[in-house]
């Protein structure tokens, strides 16, 4: 039996975590003495009190939570925080529509970075912070968020962090649940810190280099400017955006080995090799067609090419380049990234580098097995044998994930003027990237699609958010019965 009082007690400590974020932007608000200050108030307010009356209608219950309460209140949580986010929209009238609004919040908090925005320059600051902010607390994971850094709430760890964290788990940095949050969120924190000053000294304004650095740690991809990244022409800035996008889609279980002494142990690593080598291969390919073919200086090629494949692989969506405008062939080599995401333990969406790697290595095996029919060929990943139990979790995803990509794609052709732009536009919120194609591409948003079409991808980027069956399991009858 589902443990309700369990599940309220803890999403009202949830809700009182995000008041204190609300109540943050007010601060950013009141900085800049802008209009919008009663709208983080209102906001931060009915936030803070409907969480704390969840809190206290289940005030003494026990912590027993099982894995089936786990699933049902990260999948909860990010609906909820969603809801409540996009309060600040309503109430200041910056997104008037509801729709509108939670499109644009669940995209926050996804990372996914689609927006509905046309005026992002003549917005409040302290809208625009709280649209950062949204990416940055679900770049890492809500839950995460709060294990580490508000550990007083009393939160319990384990389950709600399998939940979150779905799919070949990255390796624990200790044997404590909560340490590992804090370590994460630490390094996070960190990295977020050291981008700003290096955008500051670059010659960004600090507001901008504040929220440039929480939306490229959590691979989101929301900016201060409508033109996105590609506002800021300077080089320095944007090879330090690609720097730091680079690293949030690495497993941050690496980062921190290399943060503390121990580097070797991330050249050591499969899948961030495989990572690297995607990234170089795209790269280089990009950059020689358009120095040969678009008569592109070779800098500019360079970096043009390796900021749209570092951008997409990570799934952060920034864009300095219309690849629309680039040959076909380019086009669909763009296409092909975004169905590989960034690293296991990493803040970027999408399939995962390793799930890609573990396919490649199971289909290249399947044939050795084949010629070979009485050798036993296991999987092999870091030098360690992988599981069948892992591989057909790996195969199960990437089937759903294919299936889910087909039949949306057919649903989201009805929405569009073309099957370019649904399959896209699937692709790109499934995936957590954020622009696509054609409508929705790099230049364009996602204004202009009808209501039914923004809810129902609205809902596509919390599925790729929480990687499939975190979600998917909540339609299983088998899940509800006693």
């Amino acid at each position: 039996m589902v443990k309700h009082k369990i599940i309220l007690n803890i999403l009202g400590k949830l809700l009182i975590g995000e008041s204190l974020f609300l109540f943050l932007s007010l601060l950013v608000s009141l900085l800049y003495q802008e209009s919008d200050s009663m709208a983080f108030v209102k906001s931060g307010l009915i936030t803070f009190t409907v969480g704390g009356m969840s809190y206290k209608l289940s005030k003494g219950v026990g912590k027993d939570l099982g894995k089936r309460e786990g699933y049902i209140i990260v999948s909860i949580v990010w609906v909820v925080f969603s809801i409540f986010g996009c309060l600040p929209y309503l109430f200041s009238g910056a997104i008037p529509s509801v729709t509108d609004a939670f499109f644009e919040t669940m995209s926050g908090f996804t990372t996914t970075g689609s927006s509905i925005l046309n005026n992002i320059e003549e917005l409040p600051h302290g809208i625009l912070f709280w649209r950062s902010l949204t990416q940055w607390m679900g770049g890492m994971g809500i839950i995460v968020m709060f294990l580490a850094i508000l550990p007083t709430l009393g939160i319990g760890g384990r389950e709600l962090f399998i939940a979150e964290v779905p799919g070949p788990a990255p390796d624990k940095l200790t044997p404590r649940i909560k340490e590992t949050a804090r370590n994460l969120w630490g390094l996070y924190i960190l990295f977020t810190f050291a981008e700003t000053i290096l955008l500051f000294i670059g010659g960004m304004n600090f507001f901008d280099a504040i929220n440039h650095s929480l939306t490229t740690m959590a691979t989101g991809g929301y900016s201060t400017k409508q033109a996105s990244a590609g506002f800021f022409t300077s080089p320095y800035l944007q090879y330090v955006i690609i720097f730091f996008m680079f690293v949030a889609g690495t497993n941050f279980t690496l980062a921190y080995a290399m943060v503390t002494g121990k580097a070797s142990k991330m050249f050591k690593d499969e899948e961030f090799r495989f990572y690297a080598l995607v990234v170089l291969l795209f790269t280089g390919i990009i950059t020689l067609v358009l120095v040969v073919g678009d008569d592109f200086g070779l800098e500019r090629a360079f970096r043009d090419s390796l900021f749209t494949v570092v951008s997409i692989i990570t799934t952060t969506g920034y864009a300095t380049a219309d690849y629309l405008l680039w040959t076909p062939f380019l086009g669909m080599l763009v296409f092909v990234l975004f169905f590989v995401g960034g690293s296991a333990g990493s803040t970027g969406g999408g399939v995962k580098v390793v799930r890609i790697l573990l396919l490649f290595k199971n289909s290249f095996y399947e044939l050795k097995r084949l010629v070979h029919p009485n050798a036993v060929i296991p999987i092999r990943y870091n030098g360690h044998v992988v599981d069948q139990k892992t591989v057909t979790n790996i195969l199960a995803f990437f089937v759903f994930y294919i299936i889910i990509f087909m039949i949306s794609s057919i649903l989201m052709s009805l929405w569009t003027p073309d099957i370019y732009s649904a399959f896209s536009a699937v692709a790109t919120t499934l995936g957590n990237i954020g622009p696509g194609f054609g409508e929705v591409g790099p230049m364009e948003n996602f204004f202009h699609l009808p209501a039914l079409a923004k809810w129902f991808l609205s809902f596509l980027m919390l599925l790729g958010r929480l990687e499939l069956f975190t979600v998917l399991i909540l339609f299983s009858p088998s899940f509800w019965k006693h």
